[in-house]
């Protein structure tokens, strides 16, 4: 089968690689990137622990392929730094053996950005999409449900009820 070496957007960096037309995503991304954080579950799309984000929209690596991603932005959960989801798996211990984790992170991590108002429908509807056989669900659904506090959190307006340093040198 003939290869093509072809530029990827992976975590904000250019990366060249060669691929074959039907190489998926995912073993680009785990056998020649080396970017292991995506997991081969099912290899059919129905487990989601390869999940990354395409264009910030979660996809599953392991049913696309890698040539379909040229042109467009992929996210991995190597590539996510100290988001509030990430924070929330741990605080809220939303895993056990963390086979599925990464893929539950992108899939939140997605929700997150695309949605200001999250509620119980809206979180199982995203997460039902991903498979977990170590941990209950709700423990998943509490880190989503502290993540969308911690992002609220940051991004509130401050009030700034200080007085101004020259204000109270003229008082």
């Amino acid at each position: 089968m003939p290869k093509q070496e072809v530029s990827l957007s992976i975590n904000g960096e250019q990366r060249m690689v060669v691929i074959r037309f039907a190489d998926t995503l995912l073993e680009v991304l785990r056998g020649k990137l080396g970017l292991t954080g995506a997991k081969p579950g099912c290899n059919n799309g129905d487990c989601g622990a390869c999940t990354v984000l395409i264009d910030t929209c979660p996809y599953k690596a392991c049913i696309m392929l890698a040539v379909e991603t040229v042109g467009h932005e992929i996210t991995t959960v190597e590539g996510l730094h100290s988001t509030p989801i990430q924070q929330a798996f741990a605080d809220c211990y939303a895993f056990q053996c963390g086979y599925c984790t990464p893929g539950f992170i992108m899939n939140a991590h997605a929700l997150l950005q695309q949605h200001r108002v999250i509620d119980e429908y809206t979180i199982r509807e995203w997460l039902e999409s991903n498979i977990c056989r170590c941990t209950s669900y709700e423990e998943i659904g509490e880190a989503v449900r502290t993540a969308a506090r911690l992002r609220d959190a940051r991004t509130a307006p401050s009030l700034d009820t200080s007085v101004d340093t020259q204000q109270r040198r003229d008082l």
